[in-house]
């Protein structure tokens, strides 16, 4: 009786360690094969690679962060500015379509519509006799980054472990095997490039050089060259003229470091040879241990600020792959903390300060031509890929997308001055490794003037979660800038008398009522996003007593903005016109910029525009692809409706070609557009942080969007606005049981509660009121929105929740447990 109950703790134990060792693994019981998009995504920011994890043919396919096509190069078209009147003119008399033919001929670009990025190519590792395999298992491990294949050959096991190091610049691959002399195996690279060649040195290093596209009449000017360099125990390492053998050996370590002459945006300078070099000796000489172990530290350092348990089940004892196929008809609640933390591991190993942003694809594409270039598309696309960044701990992070902006305040201050004449700095809806801010593609997507605006609306955003002046004070020149833009764009509108943007769009939609244009005067987005502009650039001119005479400025013209409108159909007008369409399911509903990520709809001081926003959003319908899916999870998440915020996530989380007509997920959980754009995946971790905690309205407002699935969790680092860190929220049964909040910043705590609580020291807490005093929670006044005479909104019934103040002080954690 005694061995029984050991044998049956063992294998408890056993099972609760399996379990627990598979929570934030992606893990599967058979190879890619040669799908891409079953490959596991690697990488540090600088380096990434696509590991596949095949047995006898392995491939780790492998990219760059400045592999890109072309070089510097400028796409403004210098003939937009003579043709700016005649198109407002036609887009106020209502020659929509009339206006955008002009648009195409004097606005779009006449040279590039945008360079690519592209990948280097592939390492490959050929396995002879290894046709026949067993006890197969690949995985990736979210909390260390690191990749791992293992099978049975033979009696052998074989094991391959793969990272992107964050201590070093160099992709590291330690294969090992339980029996002496078993390794054996031959490496090469393959690349799609046109100018490239390998070889191997006299050192024996496994070399490829190469030269990126040409492209739409912009040369190539960036070179690559990447090194293998292999480390063996025991065992041959022998060559060929562009292959390197290695025989017989018990363990091996392949490092690939990999650069370019990439300095900037204006500057390709530098010594990729050298670079690629300098990059393999630094690492060459450390033990695999030693680089492993700094490897893990260095991405905790960012990975372990977050902890989310919205409990398990045992569908998470399922390979990956299945869990997604069953995922919506299962209740698998430790699915989605997983993917919420692999939108994390995914911004961690595409973004990192010092490097390019996350682009399209983040940092991994496989292709010289990749679907939209694989750009940086900042109508939408680039802006999602941040969301997560601020709110789920990862401040630092966003700092490659912060410098992008910089470096569009200074190329676009040529295109506002060459293509509308006026101050401030500017850019349309697509951008580049060189930065290009003309209007490109069309005059149907690419006539929109508000890249700059919202781009530089995170800047705000960061400062308002970190709170340091001296940031603020040096992208203070940035906010104004886009300020400067639009005070000098903005037109008087001939009916209405508001000051609007024109030309302007919705993007990359069209009313029937303008032909299938999408030119339009003073769009609601256009508005949203001017608004947001002028306000922000107010506050830190306040802030920095800075301007005065500009924040009149600001000021009056903000005031003359057309409002918001409510429609005959009870939705938010798209355009100023109430010509919305109630059967239109375009997957961009740009219109609810407002509600997110601005807050200029708000539950409690908006309730006619928030219920009409509800009524778009239920017009529109949930089917959409990825990225669209992405934005509308943090929508309903906002209308703190949890439930059909749930509903998305089901539809986000299905393998791609079940939701008809719609996006879904692949089998490595990279957001299916489709095609792959990683913003989806973004999106989707942004907008379970907003079920979970929001911070844009006044206050921070606990459980806002909680799902009856999750009626128990609970949540570790979550950051809000004004330096405000969730150390811990527990709920049970739907109710907070448990907050500890801590404060960097001091200043008034106010929090939406959805049950009351008191502090750890029995003391009750102060009910909240009037305004909150903590100058991060400001929150400019909506003007009051317009409604139609045939429209009947009436406001959403909210659930109750308790408003309350404690005043902090810097440094300073304060806990809170139920009544």
């Amino acid at each position: 009786m005694k061995n029984f109950f050991l044998i049956y703790l063992v294998l408890v134990f056993s099972l609760g360690y399996s379990q627990e060792n598979n929570r934030l693994k992606l893990w599967y019981n058979q190879p890619s094969g040669k799908t891409w998009e079953n490959a596991l995504p690697i990488g540090n920011g600088f380096l990434g690679a696509m590991v596949y994890g095949n047995v006898e043919n392995e491939i780790i396919q492998l990219n760059e962060n400045t592999v890109w096509s072309g070089g510097p190069n400028r796409n403004d078209n210098p003939n937009a500015l003579a043709a700016l009147p005649e198109i407002r003119k036609m887009i106020f008399d209502g020659k929509h379509k009339d206006a955008e033919k002009l648009a195409n001929q004097a606005f779009i670009s006449k040279k590039s519509q945008g360079q690519m990025f592209q990948s280097v190519g592939n390492l490959n590792l050929s396995f002879e006799g290894h046709e026949k395999y067993s006890n197969y298992r690949r995985e990736l491990n979210i909390e260390n980054a690191i990749s791992k294949t293992s099978y049975e050959v033979d009696g052998v096991t074989y094991m391959r472990e793969a990272f992107v190091s964050f201590s070093e610049r160099v992709i590291v691959i330690h294969l090992t095997a339980n029996k002496k002399g078993s390794l054996s195996f031959t490496a090469n690279y393959t690349s799609p490039h046109k100018i490239k060649n390998f070889a191997v040195s006299n050192s024996k290093d496994l070399e490829i050089t190469g030269t990126t596209s040409d492209h739409e009449g912009v040369k190539s000017l960036i070179n690559f060259k990447g090194i293998t360099r292999i480390k063996l125990d025991n065992g041959k390492l022998e060559q060929t003229d562009n292959s390197l053998i290695v025989k017989n050996a018990n363990a091996v370590t392949i490092f690939i470091s990999i650069a370019t002459n990439f300095n900037n945006y204006n500057d390709v300078s530098g010594n990729e040879a050298k670079r690629a070099a300098d990059y393999m000796n630094a690492a060459y000489g450390k033990s695999y241990e030693t680089i492993r172990k700094k490897h893990i530290a260095a991405y905790q350092k960012y990975f372990n600020r977050v902890k989310l348990d919205l409990g398990t089940t045992p569908a998470a004892d399922l390979p990956t792959d299945e869990r997604l196929k069953n995922f919506r008809n299962t209740n698998d609640p430790q699915f989605v903390a997983l993917y919420y933390q692999y939108g994390r591991y995914l911004l961690i190993s595409s973004s990192q300060p010092g490097g390019q942003p996350a682009n399209l694809q983040g940092i991994w594409n496989n292709s010289l031509t990749p679907a939209w270039d694989s750009k940086y598309t900042i109508n939408i696309n680039a802006e999602m890929n941040y969301w997560p960044a601020e709110k789920t701990n990862l401040s630092e992070l966003h700092q490659p997308f912060l410098e992008m902006v910089k470096d569009l305040a200074v190329t676009g201050q040529e295109t506002a001055k060459t293509m509308y004449g006026t101050r401030g700095w500017m850019a349309h809806h697509n951008t580049d490794i060189w930065r290009a801010t003309g209007a490109v593609d069309g005059a149907f997507w690419g006539l929109w003037t508000a890249g700059g605006g919202w781009t530089s609306q995170h800047l705000w955003e960061h400062y308002l979660y970190k709170g340091d002046k001296e940031f603020l004070a040096s992208i203070y020149p940035v906010l104004k800038g886009a300020a400067l833009f639009y005070v000098d764009f903005l037109v008087e509108h001939p009916k209405y008398k508001w000051m609007v943007v024109n030309p302007g769009n919705s993007p990359e939609n069209a009313p029937q009522a303008h032909n299938g244009s999408s030119l339009d005067a003073g769009t609601t987005m256009d508005n949203q996003i001017v608004y947001d502009v002028f306000s922000t650039t107010i506050r830190a001119a306040q802030i920095l007593k800075e301007d005065a005479i500009l924040i009149d400025t600001l000021k009056q013209l903000r005031s003359r903005l057309a409002p918001m409108h409510v429609g005959k159909y009870n939705q938010l007008q798209e355009w100023l016109d109430d010509i919305d369409d109630p059967n239109d399911n375009h997957r961009h509903v740009s219109h609810l910029y407002g509600l997110f990520p601005s807050n200029q709809i708000s539950a409690y001081r908006t309730p006619e525009l928030f219920a009409a926003s509800k009524n778009t959003l239920l017009q529109r319908g949930d089917v959409s692809t990825g990225w669209s899916m992405g934005w509308k999870i943090n929508w309903w998440a906002k209308l703190q409706d949890g439930n059909h915020a749930f509903s998305l996530i089901k539809n986000q989380l299905t393998p791609l070609g079940v939701n008809k007509g719609g996006g879904g997920t692949y089998n490595n959980l990279f957001d299916a557009h489709p095609p792959f754009q990683i913003d989806g995946n973004f999106g989707c971790t942004s907008g379970i942080t907003e079920m979970l905690v929001q911070s844009s309205d006044g206050a921070i407002h606990l459980l806002p969007a909680l799902a009856d699935v999750w009626p128990d969790g609970s949540v570790e680092g979550i950051r809000a606005r004004g330096g405000f860190e969730i150390v811990e929220m527990k709920w049970k049964n739907y109710k907070l049981t448990k907050l500890v909040v801590k404060s960097t910043l001091g200043g008034n705590l106010r929090l939406r509660l959805p049950n009351n609580l008191k502090q750890k020291s029995g003391a009750e807490l102060a009910m909240a009121n009037g305004e909150n005093p903590n100058p991060f929670y400001f929150v400019d006044e909506t003007a009051q929105a317009i409604i139609s005479e045939k429209s009947n909104i009436k406001p959403l019934e909210l659930k109750p929740t308790i408003l309350v103040d404690i005043e902090t002080k810097k440094g300073n954690v304060y806990t809170f447990v139920s009544k």
